[in-house]
């Protein structure tokens, strides 16, 4: 969502008379630095932002996307690095993948652009979207063009495919995708057509509430917006460093924690540093929907809490201890309050991508499913 929200700031910031292009990954088979989704924004003055690969395929992107550009029409280029060829773009840089990336033209006039489609995503409500973007047509598909981008809220949103039978089969792939929260490519095919589509599913950034008021507060909320994290504060207004507040989104008192925005996407970490408000907070957080509850402190410490409150009637149920968190962070050693940062974020951000936060070199199986 970071890469996003900076295309949009600088789509927003184009001067009258600039043209510019999307490129988008819509595929990706084998190994790739980026996965579908990825974008950049390319200027005709020859700035970019956001970025495709980790830098092998940017300088022929930008000859794309200027090429794109001057033929008003979106086009989608296959870079193959798994061939032994010195003359294709990539080879010997270790990507060893295909990449699609489909370049369009951006009509600035055109409120339905895919960048303001990616706008009214991130001005929207927290949901999960799902964009269908069009890749590539052959034969009669009506006024469906490659790059067009569908924003997709239920079947009447597919109406623009004007075929009942291939409407059926995206809504069957759309639907899958959905359970398995995973982007994918999809083509779909009746006699006098073809339609390839890219199904990507864009979920709100990451929601953390931090609650406690401690100095550790800032240099965890510094780390987090970095990231471009949503973050909020819960704890003593007057006690939280004036400063944290140009790193969050909002700060409240412990009266007002009913009023935060918690969702499936939500983390909460309780770390006040007095045993008696966590143990206060572990039960309010217990009733919320948050999939990840993390406590800050020895485990010792959480398991006397959750023996306290069992005690006093509140059992905490297995799938309640699943999503707690306790000692909350990865291990790598951290000491300071910048390195208890990171070793959290990395953290939740595993846990979120159903990841163990393991070393890299003792996983046996690719590190992104591939086709």
């Amino acid at each position: 969502m970071k890469e996003i929200k900076a295309i949009i700031r600088a789509y927003d910031a184009i001067e009258p008379g600039t043209h510019a292009a999307l490129a988008t990954v819509v595929r990706v088979e084998g190994s790739s630095y980026r996965r579908t989704g990825a974008r950049m924004l390319v200027l005709d003055d020859g700035t970019w932002i956001g970025g495709i690969s980790g830098g092998c395929l940017e300088g022929d992107a930008l000859k794309r996307a200027r090429l794109a550009i001057n033929n008003s029409r979106a086009t989608l280029i296959t870079y193959d690095t798994t061939e032994d060829d010195p003359h294709q773009i990539g080879v010997g840089l270790g990507c060893n993948g295909i990449i699609d990336v489909l370049f369009t033209p951006l009509d600035l006039k055109n409120k339905h652009n895919p960048v303001e489609i990616l706008k009214s995503c991130v001005k929207a409500s927290r949901d999960i979207h799902i964009l269908l973007t069009i890749t590539h047509v052959e034969g009669d598909a009506g006024d469906l063009r490659a790059g067009k981008v569908i924003n997709y809220t239920g079947p009447e949103s597919l109406t623009d495919f004007n075929s009942e039978v291939i409407q059926k089969q995206i809504l069957e792939k759309v639907t899958f995708q959905i359970s398995e929260s995973k982007s994918a490519p999809a083509q779909f095919t009746k006699p006098d057509c073809h339609i390839e589509i890219f199904v990507e599913i864009l979920p709100p950034e990451i929601n953390v509430i931090l609650m406690g008021h401690q100095y550790d507060v800032y240099a965890m909320s510094r780390l987090l917006k970095e990231l471009d994290w949503r973050v909020s504060i819960c704890g003593d207004i007057l006690k939280i460093n004036p400063q944290t507040s140009s790193f969050t989104d909002e700060i409240v008192s412990n009266s007002d924690f009913d009023k935060l925005t918690i969702d499936e996407h939500t983390a909460i970490v309780l770390m006040s540093h007095d045993y008696k408000t966590d143990k206060r907070n572990l039960s309010r957080a217990l009733l919320t929907t948050a999939p990840f509850i993390g406590m800050l402190g020895p485990k010792v410490r959480s398991e006397k809490i959750w023996k306290e409150l069992a005690d006093e009637g509140t059992q905490i149920s297995g799938i309640d201890m699943e999503r707690i968190y306790a000692p909350v962070g990865l291990d790598i050693g951290a000491v300071n309050p910048e390195e208890i940062a990171l070793s959290l974020a990395a953290g939740v951000k595993a846990a979120f991508a159903k990841r163990d936060g393991s070393f890299l070199k003792y996983r046996e199986t690719p590190i992104h499913q591939r086709k």
